[in-house]
């Protein structure tokens, strides 16, 4: 009874257009109600459980530490200490763009602040020095995805809070993958430029090498933010959610000292985190009844044991799973399809031997591909929206595309070699 109650029930909430979160709660209180045997008034402890989690309360206070470094101003600080780096190599100014995107990456968790943050910043400089504007969005959009790989993300934050697992692992495991598609994505730019072209950087100042060198002090607020938070999480210091707390003190006495931040912006961060997790929870809610409700009638278990009766290799419905990830990224934006996949996905992959550290990089990473995946995309919307008119939608994608591909070939290559994923947080944690 649970298959046709959860598509019939889900079926119909989308069709009156119920918001997401919402429907993944009725669907779950109709099958604890109906089906699990007037069970519903479990999916109250189960909420208020999780949302008493002391490691939850890491998630606002990530984005309001995503939001001060925005409201401040540190992002165009970081913008012109890193461009001179690359002022002699092809297409310098989009290889500036990754490289400016992993390194907000480093200390914001969100990707669309960092693509919004990066964007507002290059776009206009680089449509003056003649740049294609689909390749800008497609290189800006590609960037901000590594927002929630490169910790702390939220995305793993989420994944952690949902399978309580080491949040502390997850964000090790994340950051030599971060880094890595960081440079395959400039490696694609450099083979692109060398073979296509692209506009010659002499309108812009030639840096020596010192006075580049030099020009990264400046990205000392960026640094110390970064090891304040991280270092504390790798080092034992600190639980995730008091190196988020102290995360955000940092970020905004950064702000007010070395950056633009005042007490009127401060506030509008605020408000902005507050919507922002006010949305992440409604759909978290929502997830986390579903959730009970699977994990009471022992759907995962019997999925394993029906995948394991049929001689299914386990990797064959790894790939039918990254598959759905592809298609839901189509239609909903990232976090919310890994809050309302997760109950079923975690426990019937990790039920078959998946790592689930691993897992959690390589859900991130699906999840990031439809960031960047129309219609929805939400890094798409929000550079188009910078652009103006310059680039529609379409086009966005269109230049995003070989992006899309890069992040297809690291699901590829996390799954031929785990190590890259598990080796640090092996090295530090195990």
């Amino acid at each position: 009874m649970f298959w046709p109650t959860f598509f019939a029930v889900l079926s119909v909430t989308a069709l009156t257009g119920m918001a997401l979160g919402a429907a993944l709660g009725l669907t779950g209180l109709v099958i604890l109600q109906f089906v699990a045997g007037n069970a519903a008034g479990l999916a109250i402890n189960t909420v208020w459980n999780t949302l008493n989690s002391f490691t939850l309360t890491a998630i606002p206070l990530f984005i309001f530490m995503g939001e001060i470094l925005m409201a401040s101003g540190i992002s165009r600080r970081a913008y012109t200490a890193i461009a001179p780096m690359f002022d002699r190599v092809p297409g310098s100014l989009l290889h500036t763009n990754i490289a400016v995107s992993a390194a907000f990456s480093a200390v914001s968790g969100s990707s669309i602040s960092t693509a919004a943050a990066v964007g507002s910043v290059a776009y206009p400089e680089m449509k003056a020095r003649g740049y294609e504007p689909r390749q800008v969005i497609g290189s800006i959009a590609a960037g901000g995805t590594l927002g929630l790989l490169i910790p702390p993300s939220l995305s793993l934050l989420i994944y952690g809070a949902l399978t309580e697992t080491s949040i502390g692992q997850l964000f090790a495991a994340g950051l030599v993958p971060g880094v890595l598609m960081a440079v395959l994505f400039m490696a694609f730019i450099y083979l692109r430029v060398r073979l296509r072209g692209a506009p010659t950087e002499t309108q812009g100042d030639h840096h020596p090498f010192g006075r580049a060198l030099v020009m990264l002090l400046s990205l000392w607020p960026l640094v110390l933010l970064f090891f304040a938070v991280m270092g504390s999480i790798f080092f034992g210091l600190a639980t995730p959610t008091e190196a988020a707390a102290v995360g955000v003190i940092a970020s905004a006495l950064i702000g007010f000292f070395a950056g633009d931040l005042t007490l009127t912006r401060l506030y509008r961060a605020l408000l902005a985190s507050v919507v922002t997790f006010t949305s992440i929870g409604f759909i978290f809610v929502g997830a986390l009844i579903l959730g009970q409700s699977v994990a009471i009638l022992g759907i995962a278990r019997e999925m394993v044991e029906g995948v394991s009766a049929a001689g299914f290799h386990p990797y064959l419905l790894f790939a039918v799973i990254a598959l759905l990830y592809l298609a839901l990224g189509c239609v909903f934006d990232g976090l919310s399809i890994m809050i309302m996949t997760l109950p079923v996905v975690f426990p019937l992959l990790t039920g078959l031997g998946f790592d689930p550290i691993w897992l959690g990089v390589i859900i991130t990473i699906m999840v990031e591909i439809g960031l960047i995946t129309p219609p929805v995309g939400l890094n798409l919307y929000v550079l188009t929206a910078i652009a103006g008119r310059d680039v529609s939608i379409s086009g966005a994608a269109r230049g995003a595309i070989p992006y899309w591909a890069i992040m297809l070939v690291m699901v590829a290559l996390l799954t031929a070699v785990p190590g890259i994923a598990l080796w640090l947080p092996t090295l530090l944690f195990r």
